[in-house]
């Protein structure tokens, strides 16, 4: 017969459920001591069975009843035990959460996208991968250009790159859209550049595109001129320096009166006493790059222009470095 006492004592020194369930599986489960009692009964005198069987199941309900109770204490125990380790101290700081901002560039972006939208302008989008023929033969770039070489262009293997330009959206919109044509092309591009504060192997760049009939340099300078406008401020005035491009003819280089100095500071650190800021490249759609998309040149005309998104960024929040873009320094971040 088994040692009652023991096991109630094994009970009362149970601390947690998962000990209480081993016992209880070792007293009364299928194979535990009751069960073993119960099938030893055919191993005594039959006149025996009736008060042992009897004594046995009065042991079993006994065992059943102190597990029972010990379950109840054990759990109000943990019950406590979690309550006092979750007590809220109602004297501690609360956590501030904190919300993200938009990253200045996407900023600048996004800004720059609703003037020429509120322009009439839609935004088209292309690969990152480009092809020879997109990013150089169908923009008039000869092979002898020296953005071709290896030094300043990403190649891949199969003969692909890297955009150096979003120019090839121009052309891939012109391939499958008649004109008239009026479209920006926001995206990344990357050259084989050396990082410094002014230069990345990685920028953005915003370009634009109007081909229609009777479409003239006044045009592209009244676009330009209320762009710039819209951006900086109605006091800003432009000029187009001459330039070459091998894509556009005429060639320019677009610059904006310094927004900060207005031109009277000869000491200005922003326009370095120039009273003009460099901002961009523009010009007529050269008639090759019309032809090889078999647009007719006799008929059509059209200008292009391209600004880097980091330098639009740079001077319009005055940041000296292009690397604090990239670095995800929330110190830098958070200002804007």
């Amino acid at each position: 017969m088994v040692d009652i006492n023991k096991i109630k004592n094994n009970i009362f020194s149970v601390s947690s459920l998962k000990e209480l369930e081993e016992l209880r599986v070792s007293l009364l489960g299928r194979k535990g001591e009751i069960q073993t009692l119960m099938q030893g009964l055919g191993k005594v005198p039959k006149e025996e069975k009736p008060i042992l069987g009897a004594k046995i199941n009065e042991i079993k309900i006994e065992i059943e009843t102190l597990i029972e109770a010990k379950r109840e204490e054990v759990k109000a125990e943990e019950l406590k035990i979690k309550l006092r380790e979750e007590t809220i101290d109602i004297t501690i700081p609360g956590k501030k959460n904190t919300f993200g901002k938009r990253h200045p560039l996407t900023t600048t972006m996004d800004n720059i996208k609703e003037i020429f939208i509120g322009m009439g302008f839609s935004i088209a989008e292309g690969p990152d991968i480009e092809t020879s023929y997109y990013n150089f033969d169908a923009l008039n770039i000869p092979k002898s250009h020296p953005a071709r070489a290896s030094q300043d262009t990403f190649y891949t293997e199969g003969g692909y790159l890297l955009r150096t330009q979003t120019s090839p959206v121009q052309i891939r919109v012109m391939e499958g859209t008649e004109p008239p044509i009026k479209i920006i092309a926001p995206g990344r591009v990357f050259r084989s550049d050396d990082v410094d504060a002014t230069h990345s192997p990685y920028f953005h760049q915003i370009e634009g595109l109007v081909v229609d009939k009777g479409i003239t340099m006044a045009d592209l300078k009244g676009t330009l001129l209320a762009f710039s406008r819209e951006l900086f401020g109605q006091d800003v005035n432009i000029r187009l320096r001459p330039h070459y491009f091998p894509f556009t003819e005429p060639s320019a280089e677009m610059d904006i009166s310094c927004f900060v100095c207005k031109g009277e500071d000869s000491k200005c650190h922003v326009c370095k006493g120039e009273g003009f800021i460099e901002l961009l490249g523009c010009g007529m759609v050269h008639p090759n790059v019309l032809k090889a998309v078999g647009i007719d040149p006799a008929i059509y005309s059209g200008f292009a222009f391209g600004l880097g998104l980091e330098r639009n960024a740079m001077q319009r929040f005055k940041i000296n470095d292009l690397r604090l873009f990239f670095e995800n320094d929330l110190n830098f971040l958070k200002q804007f």
